[in-house]
């Protein structure tokens, strides 16, 4: 149980305020385009797919509520509890599903949000509820501290929205910067300084063999196990290129001996041939013996192609015109062996190149992750400060 400062008072938000909603629109009103941007539940806090006429809008705005710049919208059904602060803009906004408290002096909106965000919506009374609705929002106990406490808390939290947002912008930078690089170099529009040597072209049998688990191999339900001997590697684990072992499943040694050609190592290329067609993953030095699953080819190279250089050339537009060729027009589900012989790319006869390339593009791939992780980081020590902040378990020095 939290225990708030004394002199923060308890109050229900109906103490502060009543809820507003939005006159409802009808289908019939709204259009896929037009002028003034329309959010249901399922386009709330994103970009809306609805129009309305400016003159309906202009009407209803003026006969029946609506919010206020700076006002704290939420979202009372569908994914309950998302929020936004209202900016001001023309937009209006889906009746009942989208509501705001209207506010007397005792709160600062700010610190409302903050509030929202904060606060366990599906977990009230121990089950997750379907609908927020007005009662339950009104209902909803709070704790406020002076009014001046508030805004200096909203404006501390705001701090590490800015930076985190900050941070975003700088790896959608940076991944731009990296996909340009990956593009230049493989289609030779930029060569990497020091070298001057010859590209060859290939194609995909003079340089690569693909496996797979092959029909008879596979698996049924109870082998797929929580923990053993084996990862089991599927196209669900490609997660940014790489394998993930978030939700990996594992197989018996039995299961892993039956098929040295499918059992892969440190810098294996694996891509996808059944459901999502391409995806393309490399594999990390792991802790376990690791096998593939069905629906993803490991690509074996030989002496004259680098895995890492391979793997760029998958994860380029290269190999992406070569797999919506195959599909002429036409949603494949499944990549074929016989389809892969077809697959030609240059790639520079000197393995130091490939290497050099390889490398420098691995070195932006670690700027983002970099970034990445930092990211998370920072959301990690945001949400520690809000529980500490908005509970007063710590106090700011006002």
């Amino acid at each position: 149980m939290v225990t708030y400062p004394e002199n923060w008072i308890p109050m229900k938000l109906k103490d502060l305020g009543c809820i507003q909603m939005c006159r409802r629109i009808f289908q019939s009103q709204t259009k896929a385009y037009g002028e003034i941007p329309f959010y249901k539940i399922s386009t709330f806090g994103d970009k809306a797919d609805s129009y309305i006429p400016e003159e309906l809008y202009k009407r209803y705005k003026m006969l029946y509520p609506y919010p206020e710049k700076g006002d704290v919208l939420i979202s009372a059904a569908g994914t309950i509890g998302k929020t936004i602060i209202f900016d001001g803009k023309d937009a209006y906004f889906q009746d009942s599903n989208i509501v705001w408290l209207k506010v007397n002096d005792k709160i600062d909106r700010n610190f409302l949000w903050w509030f929202y965000r904060s606060y366990p919506w599906n977990a009230l009374e121990g089950t997750t509820i379907q609908r927020l609705y007005n009662n339950i929002i009104l209902n909803t106990e709070i704790h406020l501290p002076e009014k001046t406490e508030q805004i200096n808390i909203a404006k501390t939290l705001s701090k590490f929205d800015t930076y985190i947002d900050d941070l975003a912008e700088l790896i959608e930078k940076k991944r731009n910067i990296r996909d340009g690089a990956l593009e230049d170099l493989i289609c030779q529009r930029t060569r990497m300084e020091g070298f001057t040597g010859e590209w060859a072209n290939v194609s995909f049998n003079q340089v690569i063999t693909p496996k797979a688990r092959i029909g008879w191999q596979g698996l049924k339900k109870y082998e797929y196990l929580k923990s053993g001997y084996s990862y089991l590697i599927g196209g669900t684990d490609f997660e940014h290129g790489t394998v993930s072992l978030d939700n990996i499943s594992f197989v018996s040694q039995e299961r892993y001996d039956m098929d040295v050609n499918i059992q892969v190592s440190e810098n294996d290329v694996l891509v996808t041939k059944d459901g999502t067609i391409g995806k393309v993953a490399i594999v990390p030095c792991l802790e376990k013996p690791a096998t593939l699953n069905s629906g993803v080819f490991v690509f074996r190279t030989n002496d004259r192609l680098m895995p890492t250089f391979l793997y760029r050339v998958l994860l380029s537009s290269v190999f992406k015109g070569f797999i919506d060729t195959l599909s002429a027009g036409s949603t494949i589900k499944h990549l074929y062996q016989k389809d892969l012989k077809d697959f030609e790319f240059k790639m520079p006869v000197d393995l130091e190149e490939q290497k050099a390339i390889a490398d420098v593009l691995t070195a932006m791939d670690e700027e983002v992750e970099a970034l990445e992780n930092e990211q998370n980081k920072m959301i990690q020590i945001r949400e520690g400060a809000m529980d500490d902040l908005l509970t007063g378990r710590i106090r700011l020095n006002l």
